[in-house]
C-alpha cells in the first residue's frame, strides 16, 4: 500500500492523531538538540541532585570547590568504572556521560587518602572510603600523592560516589565548564 493509498483509509481523527504524534516528535528532537547545544545536561546519578544542569564556560583554571562538568579520561579505570555501570553512557570521549564533580585539590596539594581524604593534612567532609560497592565488589583506593600539573582531584558528598578517591587526580584538559543547578531536586 502506498503512502497515498494508506492516508485515504484513515479516519479524519487517525489523520489528526498521526499529525499531533509527528509534530511532538519533531518538537522533542528540536528541544533535546537545542538543550545539548546550549550546555544543558539531564544528571540521573545521585552523585548531585537530580534534574537538568547548564554547563557554564569557565574562562580560568579549576580552583577548589569549582563544581564541575568534566569527561573522564579513557583510562584502565574507567573502563572498569564502565564495565561495572558507575559511568553512564554519554558524549565524552569512551561513550561515557561527563561526570559532576566538586574540584577538591588542584596541582601541588598533597592527597592523602586513608579512612578519609585529607589535603595539604586538612580532613574532607563526607570523604570516609567505601570497601565495596553497592553490590558488594571491592573496590580500591587510589594511592596519596600530589596532584600532578595539569590534573585536578574530584570528589562527591554523596556516599557512593565514585571520583578521584579510587580512580586518581583527573586531566584538567577534560573540564567542560562550571555546573549550574537549573531545575533539580534532591530525592
Amino acid at each position: 500500500m502506498t503512502l497515498a493509498a494508506t492516508r485515504r483509509s484513515m479516519t479524519t481523527p487517525q489523520r489528526r492523531a498521526s499529525v499531533v504524534l509527528s509534530m511532538a516528535a519533531v518538537a522533542t528532537i528540536l528541544l533535546v538538540v537545542t538543550a545539548v547545544a546550549g550546555g544543558y545536561r539531564i544528571n540521573l546519578t545521585p552523585s548531585e541532585p537530580l534534574g537538568l544542569w547548564r554547563i557554564i564556560p569557565l574562562h580560568r583554571p579549576a580552583a577548589v570547590d569549582d563544581l564541575l562538568f568534566i569527561c573522564a579520561p579513557e583510562t584502565a579505570a574507567m573502563r572498569a568504572a564502565r564495565a561495572r555501570g558507575y559511568l553512564r553512557s554519554g558524549s565524552c570521549p569512551g561513550d561515557v556521560a561527563p561526570l559532576i564533580k566538586t574540584v577538591i585539590a588542584v596541582a601541588g596539594q598533597h592527597v592523602e587518602i586513608g579512612v578519609n581524604v585529607s589535603v595539604d593534612r586538612r580532613r574532607v567532609s563526607s570523604s570516609s572510603l567505601a570497601l565495596r560497592d553497592g553490590k558488594g565488589r571491592p573496590l580500591a583506593r587510589f594511592p596519596s600523592g600530589i596532584v600532578p600539573p595539569g590534573y585536578v582531584f574530584l570528589h562527591s558528598a554523596f556516599p557512593g560516589s565514585y571520583d578521584s578517591r579510587y580512580f586518581g587526580p583527573v586531566p584538567a584538559s577534560g573540564i567542560l565548564g562550571l555546573a549550574q543547578e537549573v531545575f533539580t531536586y534532591v530525592p
